[in-house]
């Protein structure tokens, strides 16, 4: 249980960034005041769209997985892009090195957490088992 809890507390810190970083986007635009600044705010929608994904497993954490692996799956693929535009020339500096870490470091690890979780808890109550193919339409 207290690992349920320690994911939960996990997840709901580690989506704070994506949450502040969208929020902080949208309100202030790129930072060089150039023609980007809508495309940056579309952007900075989207990440806080993801932060407020992952907040939402919090509660069900155990019936999430799908939406915790798509949701992992969206920031990894950013961190790739990110890690690509690093090789073509793009400064690395310590906010880029510390959001790589976050998409292909912590968001995996999490998800993976996630999946101890809910083996863990499959073999403690089996029961959960045979009736999660029924539970399904709760998770949506």
């Amino acid at each position: 249980m207290w690992e349920r809890r320690a994911l939960q507390l996990s997840i709901a810190i580690a989506a704070a960034l994506p949450v502040v970083s969208g929020l902080w986007g949208i309100v202030h635009g790129a930072s060089d005041g150039t023609r980007t600044d809508n495309h940056h705010r579309y952007l900075s929608g989207l990440l806080l769209a993801i932060g407020l994904g992952y907040w939402s497993t919090v509660p069900g954490i155990e019936a999430m997985g799908g939406r915790l692996r798509f949701l992992t799956a969206l920031v990894v693929t950013g961190g790739f892009a990110r890690m690509l535009g690093m090789a073509l020339g793009d400064a690395v500096t310590p906010p880029v090195i510390a959001a790589l870490v976050m998409e292909l470091l912590v968001a995996p690890l999490l998800c993976l957490w996630q999946v101890r979780i809910v083996s863990k808890s499959r073999r403690h109550f089996p029961g959960i088992a045979r009736l999660a193919p029924h539970l399904g339409h709760i998770a949506s």
